[in-house]
């Protein structure tokens, strides 16, 4: 289980989305906001972003820190689009927006934002086969995006902006023909390029994705815009969306506001959105398109969890790895086969986050008692996970706190033999949430130490899985194995109790 939390500063709005993350699950949605600024409005028109627009971005992500600030998220990333890319003063604004939101924001290129809104397409709705292309209308900037059989293929960014184009051409309510006409004329000499790439090409599926996406499919299908959650994988014909361009180019501000699904400010820049979609399909010769409510925000949250951002929160400081070591040196531990349960107690500790859902600093308890767990055959072999508990207690162990330090001489203890009960003093004398932390790591200590009882290092990797019925290890090894699989299937049965699910142990080939 992770937290991360991402922020878009777009040419029209801003947005932040909190989730946690959890291997194999859809992620649950923690905090969701959203506010337009249309910081492009200024950029477009002076080249700059006004004193004003600053302003109101800035207490927007002051109240978005504050939202995950109470989240205990592990890592943040955001990062500023087109128009921020286009200003001239686009440095001192993110030098400000860094500070307001209490996190560096970055000015990501064309490309980047593609890789992202594709990342988000594929952890919203998932594109395993066939050839599809991905159409992002935004405020300054339109992505064009290929994948195929689940992999990007080229992401193209060009200047064809819902506000870009607005601030452009579209100054008379309702627009002038003239005007329309010119606008036209430039979506197609900017979009000739991407024109000249794609044409000809057979796409499975036609994705389309932002505001002015979901705006469209919403007014084709009836759907109220607060109800627009309800338009994701809905779709809507070109000839759909020609009508809805002529309705709407024709009608001024107050007539398109009534339009159901496209809300008051969207109602001020939908005619040069709905237009470089409508050029796009038509272009192209593509017959509908599909909304996917998936965006920046969503690629920026599946990109952190794919790359295990924060993951390093779960493993052991280099200070405090070097003391542990040392600790299992002096008291002749095997290293290579305290190493290998580490590894090990990591990839259950990550793969079984589903049901422990520990914080993740837990996992370098868990990390340290696997080196530590075996000090105790210094002492003598008949009870050694007591005599690891004591010398565990009793060690300087600088990096860990006293806390730290007692938790995990209580792992070492617990690793074997009885687990922990209210007549062991020193486990009755720990906070609920210390004996929760206890009961939850043990047995994950201990399948790592069956899972290498013939201390061979056969297991190459584990693979983990939770449902709601059961939790599955999947055990790749080289050479025979069957000495591993029958102690973690001893295991099992502690396991069961603990997480009150049955644990499934499987051998790969």
């Amino acid at each position: 289980m992770a937290r991360y939390a991402a922020v878009d500063i777009g040419s029209n709005s801003v947005r932040m989305l909190a989730a946690e993350v959890i291997p194999g699950q859809p992620w649950q949605t923690l905090a969701i906001d959203r506010e337009v600024t249309r910081i492009g409005a200024s950029v477009f028109e002076t080249g700059t972003i006004s004193v004003e627009a600053m302003d109101h971005v800035g207490l927007v992500l002051r109240r978005f820190a504050q939202m995950w600030s109470k989240l205990d998220v592990i890592a943040v990333r955001a990062v500023a689009t087109s128009a921020v890319r286009d200003a001239s003063n686009g440095v001192a604004f993110v030098e400000r927006a860094s500070a307001d939101l209490g996190v560096p924001v970055e000015i990501i290129s064309g490309q980047e934002e593609a890789r992202l809104i594709y990342q988000g397409v594929q952890s919203r709705w998932p594109q395993p086969d066939g050839r599809f292309l991905i159409i992002d209308v935004g405020g300054g900037s339109a992505e064009f995006i290929v994948g195929e059989d689940g992999d990007l293929v080229e992401g193209i960014s060009r200047p064809l902006g819902a506000v870009r184009l607005t601030e452009s051409f579209l100054q008379t309510d309702p627009p002038d023909q003239a005007a329309l006409h010119q606008m036209t004329q430039f979506i197609d000499e900017k979009f000739l390029p991407v024109r000249k790439r794609l044409q000809g090409d057979k796409f499975d599926r036609v994705i389309a994705t932002s505001a002015t996406a979901a705006a469209i499919v919403s007014a084709i299908n009836h759907i109220d815009r607060l109800e627009r959650d309800q338009a994701d994988r809905l779709r809507a014909r070109t000839s759909q969306i020609r009508k809805l361009y002529r309705l709407l180019s024709g009608s001024d501000l107050a007539m398109r506001r009534r339009v159901n699904g496209i809300g008051p400010r969207r109602a001020e820049i939908i005619v040069a959105g709905v237009a470089v979609f409508l050029r796009v399909m038509e272009e192209l010769g593509l017959k509908s398109m599909s909304y996917s409510a998936a965006g920046v925000r969503d690629g920026i949250i599946a990109d952190l969890s794919a790359r295990g951002v924060g993951r390093e929160l779960t493993r052991l400081s280099r200070q405090q790895l070097g003391v542990v070591e040392e600790m299992c040196r002096r008291f002749q531990v095997n290293i290579k086969y305290a190493r290998h349960i580490a590894d090990l107690t990591s990839e259950l500790f990550d793969g079984l986050q589903p049901l422990h859902r520990l914080p993740p600093e837990t996992g370098r308890l868990l990390q340290a008692a696997s080196y530590l767990h075996d000090t105790g055959h210094f002492v003598g072999g008949t009870g050694h996970h007591k005599h690891s508990a004591y010398l565990v207690s009793n060690s300087d162990l600088p990096g860990f706190t006293d806390v730290e330090r007692k938790l995990i001489a209580l792992l070492c203890r617990f690793h074997r033999k009885s687990m922990p009960q209210s007549r062991h003093d020193n486990y009755r004398s720990l906070t609920p949430e210390h004996r929760r932390t206890i009961q939850l790591l043990a047995p994950l200590l201990r399948l790592a130490v069956a899972l290498n009882t013939s201390q061979q290092q056969r297991v190459d990797e584990i693979h983990c899985q939770v449902t709601s019925q059961n939790a599955v290890i999947r055990v790749e090894a080289h050479g025979d194995c069957s000495l591993e699989l029958w102690a973690s299937e001893l295991v099992a049965d502690i396991f069961r109790q603990v997480y009150d699910v049955p644990l499934i142990i499987e051998g790969l080939r």
